[in-house]
């Protein structure tokens, strides 16, 4: 009888889940605009109890409230907006410029929907290491250690598993699907920094951009400011067998 009255009562609990009304979603948490001038007056304070007295409290040190509160203690990761010239999908990266409250406690932390085929260009991260974890879809990464490690190294990593890249590595992920795939990347720098390798290095002087890549015959003084207009930004089409196999060619 035990046993019955418990079928009965979860049977009707059940039913009331299942017809309850749907908890209500927070509204999006815009990013802060004057973010950098927010975190230059906390780095000089010496302590994480100090910077969020001054960051979280009023002039009579009670604690902030409502969506004043929110917007400094909350990230959304929901403001993706896609880079101009990015075809790849989008990616947000968490900072003390944009997140203020990460002054001093040396963490950040990324999120990127990434399309069919997209590619998240080689780059590096000079202030932090850097774990990454897919969290829907399938993503290749390569990575590329410092001199003296001449190897690359190749991944690939299905849903809730995740890899590292060492600081100064360089590295890239690519969906080679034809769904979608998301990402986080977790860092230990409030300030990671990114350098994009091509779109940097043909910055450099035209002459040191030839004797650097041995003096290629294809692309030389003449051309690579025009080859400058074409480099990605982040969030890159994948590779061609990828695209045609997706029909996106």
């Amino acid at each position: 009888m035990l046993f019955i009255a418990c079928v009965i009562l979860c049977s009707c609990l059940g039913s009331i889940l299942v017809h309850a009304a749907p908890v209500d979603t927070p509204g999006p948490v815009p990013l802060i605009p004057n973010g950098p001038s927010i975190a230059a007056g906390l780095t000089t304070l010496a302590s994480v109890n100090d910077r969020f007295r001054k960051l979280l409290t009023d002039g009579s040190g009670a604690l902030l409230t409502g969506d004043t509160l929110r917007q400094l203690t909350v990230f959304d990761f929901n403001n993706q907006a896609v880079s101009a010239g990015a075809k790849g999908g989008s990616i947000l990266l968490s900072t003390v410029d944009n997140f203020p409250i990460l002054a001093g406690l040396g963490i950040s932390a990324a999120v990127s929907l990434v399309e069919p085929c997209g590619l998240n260009i080689p780059h590096t991260h000079p202030r932090a290491d850097e774990f990454f974890t897919v969290v829907s879809g399938i993503m290749y990464t390569g990575l590329v250690q410092e001199n003296g490690f001449n190897t690359a190294i190749e991944t690939e990593l299905g849903q809730y598993q995740g890899t590292v890249f060492p600081k100064g590595s360089i590295h890239y992920q690519q969906n080679p699907t034809c769904s979608p795939a998301v990402f986080v990347a977790a860092l230990n720098s409030e300030d990671p920094g990114r350098s994009d390798i091509v779109t940097n290095y043909w910055m450099l002087p035209s002459d040191v951009v030839n004797a650097g890549l041995g003096g290629p015959d294809t692309i030389g003084g003449g051309n690579i400011d025009a080859w400058r207009a074409h480099l990605p930004v982040n969030l890159a089409e994948g590779v061609d067998s990828c695209l045609r196999s997706c029909k996106l060619a």
